[in-house]
């Protein structure tokens, strides 16, 4: 009996050593590992007079002690409850100032030790600079003055971070309007020492919502009494010399903004009741105006609990939306309202009105313009020009109007009526500047306004300047850019009739830098001098291609190629590796374009397969992988075919290059990308492997529509069940590495979804490798997680697809 009972140990034991591996953190080989151990560029961050420049300063990767933190989830929230910041916040280490005409940056003196610096904010006369310092039990102000580079702490470690940045500049520059913990504050309950007095009921009213799958939502009352704790704030004013008074009593204040003017403050607070099926943001809000002593002045929107929304994504809910001050002038609210009841189905004139209201609010507000399409954003000017955009999803289609604000019913006149992916015809983003209030407005010089464009075409990408003329609507080009062998990004219009644009310049394997371009005289001055730490790159062969796939579609990707392969004698067969990731279109014009740049730098990071070029491999680098529903058609309907056509299109184009061995071809893919590799896997017998990260395989647990899906599960059972890879899984029999973070915060990628797939695909034989990095969400941050992420991908394509 004994040896019968050594005999089944021994088998069990077996079985577990072959299905559970357990491993330590392991490295990728020295290739990768060169790559991706390397130190990160500072941020930049200018004052718009461009006579300063702040460096922001950042570890390249946070590692498992700072995710190995006390976490609290609710309302869609991450807390720390011992910091009371969020537990996903990455910070900053050093800053660094320096004047933009000088050579040198100046180390910011005064800095706490072994800062964690976060929500950095600019003073309104660009003379400080306001930002957090996170200790190990909370959170500090401090403000760094520009001219001297001298750092000073302003408050104890008692601010409140919970809801975000929890500091706004008055307009003086000399105060602050700060969350702190409230002087009295509930106790957090353990719940796991709690006992509940009932269980938790939920109840429907019968009424028809479709709301998607949220994470980290309040599931009870303890998490109620938790939530509501956490995310109290009373609300402060402290000055630069540090003195400190109550401005309002303790409440849940989830947003402050002062007017241009600085006399009143609006400021939105959180009410009851939760709800456990949608985050805080669907939570009852209160908006008051305030002076800006903290008397209150007039109570401006209630906003019910929002937990019933109509179907598609141009629905909306009822009552006052997108409350927010008019930037060119002095304190004036606009907001909008549907006009269809927030329901996309009904049939009207006119989908939304927008409305102004001016200070002191006495008087009713005023409607300002009705809009055919749902209300899609303002860019204020002056007294008698604004821009106004409108845009709807099933069509895909924007329309920008110049609308004249000094008017009822703003005499909107049509500027553009398009396409909004259609990027060969995209006219660009508005210039914008401060005003003498300090708002950011057009920037309008003698009745003309000026437009910033990416330049994509046909046979490039060329960067643009044009004016457009208010009376005519007529645009004349000042600038295009055609750099040769480099790319060139117009970030903004610095002096006019100077003709000074600052501008970032890059090429392959030029890190990315800032100059100042004079239009008139083509010359460059440079500003920043940021060094490439990927030499090792420096001679890899990079190079756009495109082709097209059965229906004609023109297809693009980025293809990479080993250093010292022979492009003319093509004398060895290289295995391809293709990262992609799908996008869904209404007309296959635009889903034909190409958005990608050769001269773009070449930046490795854990999201690609470009590191594997130095391991001998082709790479296909963000494969165009369009899903397109022309007219009624949804793209969806044909996701399954569309997929295999893109892929064998890709796969076909290379090999035509001679280039490789299509038998010995892997995809890959994160989140979305991922559920379109296991869909890849499952319905072709194009790939010999592939790495799917943080993904979700089964529709049917995101039944309320998903990505880009309007549909529920009820409208097109079909649809989801064919997309699904889970329900599919007995056709899968090509090995499969799955990635996902353990603690996935991403809307419908739960953890879940990769186990429940690993173990349907694991009990059908198919053969699989599940990966579960710890503590991570839904994109990966921790060194040790990536590092051995990038060992994981190593090892499985070396055994499945280069040997």
């Amino acid at each position: 009996m004994k040896k019968i009972f050594t005999c089944l140990a021994l088998f069990f034991l077996s079985i577990g050593l072959h299905a559970q591996e357990n491993l330590d953190y392991q490295k990728p080989p020295k290739e990768i590992l060169d790559l991706a151990d390397y130190e990160r560029a500072p941020s930049v961050s200018m004052d718009t007079k461009k006579e300063y420049m702040l460096l922001s300063y950042r570890n390249t990767y946070k590692n498992l002690d700072d995710l190995n933190q006390e976490e609290m989830r609710l309302g869609g929230l991450r807390i720390n409850p011992i910091t009371n910041i969020s537990s996903t916040v990455t910070y900053l280490n050093n800053l660094k100032v320096r004047k933009i005409n000088a050579k040198n940056e100046i180390q910011v003196a005064g800095l706490p030790k072994n800062p964690k610096i976060s929500n950095i904010s600019w003073s309104p006369n660009e003379q400080y600079i306001s930002f957090t310092n996170t200790t190990k039990s909370g959170v500090e102000l401090w403000y760094l003055e520009l001219a001297t580079a001298k750092a000073t702490k302003l408050t104890d470690d008692n601010l409140n971070a919970n809801l975000g940045n929890p500091v706004s500049w008055f307009k003086d520059s000399q105060s602050l309007l700060i969350k702190t913990l409230p002087s009295k504050r509930a106790a957090l309950i353990d719940d796991k020492k709690d006992i509940p007095t009932g269980p938790t009921v939920s109840e429907s009213e019968g009424k028809v919502s479709q709301n998607r799958t949220y994470q980290d939502l309040l599931k009870n009352k303890t998490d109620e009494a938790n939530f509501e704790s956490l995310v109290t704030s009373e609300l402060y004013t402290v000055t630069l010399s540090g003195s400190k008074k109550i401005f309002k009593e303790a409440a849940i204040y989830a947003g402050e903004t002062f007017s241009p003017d600085g006399n009143y403050v609006m400021i939105t607070t959180l009410e009851k009741p939760f709800s456990y099926i949608v985050p805080l943001n669907r939570f009852p809000q209160s908006t008051i105006i305030y002076d800006a002593t903290g008397k209150e002045v007039k109570k401006v929107n209630e906003v019910p609990l929002n937990e019933i929304m109509p179907k598609g994504f141009m629905s909306t809910r009822t009552g006052k939306r997108n409350m927010s001050w008019r930037n060119d002038a002095p304190a004036t609210l606009y907001f909008v309202e549907a006009l269809d009841g927030g329901d996309q189905a009904n049939e009207v004139p006119f989908r939304d009105e927008v409305f102004l209201w001016e200070a002191p609010f006495n008087s009713s507000p005023k409607s300002l313009v009705k809009t055919k399409q749902r209300f899609a954003g303002i860019r204020w000017g002056n007294a008698t020009t604004a821009i106004l955009m409108d845009r709807w999803y099933d069509t895909r289609n924007m329309k920008t109007y110049l609308i004249d604000p000094s008017v009822e019913g703003a005499n909107p006149k049509i500027i553009w009526d398009r396409n909004y992916q259609d990027q060969y015809n995209d006219p660009g983003n508005f210039e914008m500047k401060k005003n003498d209030l300090g708002s950011y407005v057009l920037a309008i010089e003698k009745g003309k306004m000026y437009l910033l464009g990416d330049g994509f075409t046909k046979e490039g990408q060329f960067p643009f300047i044009d004016e457009l003329d208010i009376k005519t609507l007529k645009t004349k080009r000042l600038y295009e850019s055609k750099l040769e062998n480099k790319k060139e990004d117009l970030l903004s219009i610095e002096d006019l009739k100077k003709g000074e644009v600052l501008v970032m310049i890059q090429s392959k394997n030029e890190y990315p830098n800032y100059y100042f371009r004079n239009l008139k005289t083509k010359k460059l001055t440079a500003i920043t001098s940021f060094e490439n730490p990927f030499e090792n790159l420096n001679n890899v062969y990079k190079e756009v291609i495109t082709y097209k796939r059965s229906d004609g579609v023109t297809l693009s990707g980025t293809l990479y190629l080993p250093v010292g392969y022979d492009r003319v004698k093509k004398d060895k067969k290289l295995p391809l590796l293709i990262w992609a990731y799908p996008r869904e279109f209404k007309d296959k014009n635009s889903a034909g374009q190409t958005t990608q740049n050769p001269n773009e730098f070449t930046f490795p990071y854990y999201g690609s397969f470009v590191y594997w070029v130095t391991r001998g491999y082709a790479v296909l680098d963000d494969a165009s992988f369009p899903i397109i529903g022309e007219g009624t058609t949804e793209p969806n309907d044909t996701f399954i075919p569309q997929l295999v056509d893109n892929a064998k299109a890709a796969i076909d184009a290379v090999d035509n290059l001679g280039y490789i061995n299509r038998s010995k071809v892997g995809v890959g893919g994160h989140s979305y990308g991922a559920f379109m590799t296991a869909n890849l896997l499952t319905h072709s017998n194009l790939f010999a492997c592939g790495i799917a990260r943080s993904g979700a395989y089964n529709r049917t647990l995101t039944p309320f529509g998903f990505q880009s899906e309007q549909r529920n599960y009820w409208d097109v059972p079909e649809i989801y069940n064919t997309m699904s890879p889970f329900m599919n899984a007995s056709k899968m029999k090509t090995p499969l590495l799955l990635v996902h973070g353990e603690a996935d915060n991403n809307p419908g990628t739960f953890t879940l979804q990769t186990e429940r797939y690993f173990q349907a695909l694991k009990g059908l034989g198919a053969p699989v490798r599940m990966v579960l990095l710890p503590k991570e969400s839904h994109g990966y941050v921790a060194e040790e997680n990536i590092l051995h992420l990038l060992w994981e991908q190593d090892q499985f394509l070396e055994k499945h697809l280069k040997n």
